[in-house]
């Protein structure tokens, strides 16, 4: 069963293996416990002792967000983990004017669907 959460009690460096598989360039994994701690908002997914996904954002907790990082570990993609942290992300910034995501094209349609706009450049 995939629990959520909204902090890093307990959560070690071990626990967070196996993200940013396909990233050509990756964070070291001894900074990404880190990047996590110094974020202003996080949902982690544990499945038992293993987080396999997680999203943060940085803000100025008054008008705006900026969400850097959704990841879900690929062998638990396609089960909706994703979609829940967003939703849960959403959440914690409901009160913000705006909130910015940058991704790739082929995760536009993703966001879509939680009315993130697409701006063009």
């Amino acid at each position: 069963m995939i629990v959520y959460s909204e902090n890093l009690k307990n959560i070690t460096p071990e626990m967070l293996e196996g993200f940013f598989a396909v990233w050509k360039k990756y964070p070291d994994k001894n900074k990404h416990p880190e990047i996590l701690k110094n974020s202003d908002f996080i949902v982690i997914a544990m499945d038992d002792n293993k987080v396999v996904g997680f999203i943060n954002a940085v803000s100025d907790k008054i008008l705006s967000a900026y969400i850097p990082l959704l990841e879900v570990l690929h062998e638990y993609q396609e089960r909706g983990i994703g979609t829940e942290l967003v939703k849960r992300m959403k959440i914690l910034l409901k009160d913000l004017y705006m909130v910015d995501v940058l991704c790739d094209e082929e995760l536009q349609k993703f966001y879509s669907k939680f009315r993130f706009k697409l701006i063009h450049r």
